[in-house]
């Protein structure tokens, strides 16, 4: 007789031999699951490996189930944060629960047009019973924040969407996007969820806002020219100081920038949502992983990492609060690449006080991400107010009970 409710295990791999991997990486996770016929895979992996290998190595075990996944910036598993570049494959199977996926490419071309068509496409296969959508994104190429806005033109404006946007290993170079034998670039994937079954969903930060309120004078999508009437990088020097802030102008900015990150007022967030610097150009101009609107108010932020360990387990009690009494059977964690970095080599702390709120033996699987989809505030209860957002350096935690 079939047991009712959610099974899921997580199997990982790593070595140099990308199709051996997959394999490996798949028959762990069935082997635990101790069923080899799962409903969905959902696979993690380096880029260090030839995506198409790798997949098809993954899919020779398990050939009959829906696979979506991404490259990513580091993978998660049940037992933290792996140390190698690695594969990660979490199983479900589950009576109760439907899978349709649906693909939005060329998002270089038309962000917004890409993440409605990967979400009608899921709608056209479900109709008005969609419960839940999680997404993948290749925010390299564009803006993530049209691309939440384009699912949400299909979905409705109040619709839980969450997600993770792929990496590369923090090259910053091209991301890979899955579908079952299929690696696509430049596209974002969209995985519908129906049926009988629960999602909480937990989202913070916890960085800290340094010096006073500022205004954004002049921007141009995810462009920023002009905070408080200078320009934009003024912000950075006034707080390293002109000579160390020449530096910025080189590509060591991005990676100055993950650590202090501009924060956003935002409706409906205790906390600023927050948006990394990529670049600055020779005018001063700070280019950003994804919008600040004109007019917004912003501060400078500053990474801790007692605040991130903190918030992470808040996040995990709002997860878990919103199943209603029902034990979690399954975690998947979209976590920026920038809190990786944070840690260092304590990226376990934050992946352990998650646990201990949602249960260590609970199978997880997560990646680090180049940003981050979810509602703000994690707000699920009250639809109305559920209003789905792009996230840099955030934690986003999606917890599924029966």
């Amino acid at each position: 007789m079939e047991t009712k409710g959610i099974k899921a295990s997580v199997g990982m791999a790593y070595g140099e031999d990308s199709y051996a991997v997959g394999v490996n990486a798949c028959q762990d996770a069935i082997e635990q699951l101790g069923d080899n016929s799962p409903d969905l895979l959902l696979v993690f992996a380096s880029v260090k490996y030839d995506q198409e290998k790798m997949l098809h190595g993954v899919r020779s075990v398990a050939p009959d189930a829906l696979l979506v996944g991404s490259s990513t910036s580091g993978e998660i598993t049940t037992e933290g944060p792996l140390k190698e570049r690695s594969v990660a494959v979490m199983a479900i199977k589950s009576p109760e629960i439907k899978y349709f996926v649906g693909v939005g490419q060329n998002i270089l071309e038309n962000p917004r047009e890409a993440g409605k068509f990967a979400a009608d496409k899921v709608k056209e296969q479900v109709g008005d019973s969609l419960k839940a959508f999680i997404m993948i994104p290749d925010v390299l190429v564009g803006n993530g924040s049209d691309i939440v806005r384009g699912v949400l033109d299909s979905l409705g404006a109040h619709f839980p969407v969450v997600g993770g946007a792929s990496g590369d290993d923090f090259a910053f170079k091209k991301t890979y996007q899955y579908v079952n034998d299929k690696v696509y670039s430049g596209s974002v994937v969209g995985l519908g969820l129906t049926g009988n079954f629960k999602m909480g969903i937990g989202v913070k930060h916890g960085w800290i806002p340094v010096g006073e309120p500022m205004k954004v004078t002049k921007s141009n999508g995810a462009v920023i020219h002009e905070i408080n009437g200078a320009p934009a990088v003024k912000i950075y020097e006034d707080y390293f100081g002109v000579e160390e802030a020449k530096v910025l102008h080189t590509e060591v900015f991005a990676k100055l920038a993950i650590t202090y990150p501009l924060g956003m007022k935002v409706v409906g967030s205790d906390e600023l949502l927050i948006r990394d610097p990529i670049t600055v150009d020779e005018h001063g101009s700070i280019t950003c992983a994804a919008e600040i609107p004109e007019g917004s108010e912003v501060r400078l932020m500053v990474g801790s990492r007692e605040e991130a360990v903190k918030v992470a387990r808040i996040a995990a009690v709002d997860a878990v609060s919103q199943l209603n009494g029902s034990i979690p059977k399954a975690v998947i964690i979209f976590n920026c690449v920038a809190r990786n970095k944070l840690f260092g080599d304590k990226s376990g702390d934050e992946i352990n006080a998650i646990q201990e709120v949602v249960g260590k033996e609970v199978p997880l699987i997560g990646f680090y991400t180049y940003g981050e989809q979810a509602p703000l505030g994690g707000e699920v209860r009250n639809i109305e107010r559920c209003n789905s957002a792009f996230h840099n350096e955030t934690v986003v935690i999606c917890v599924l009970a029966d």
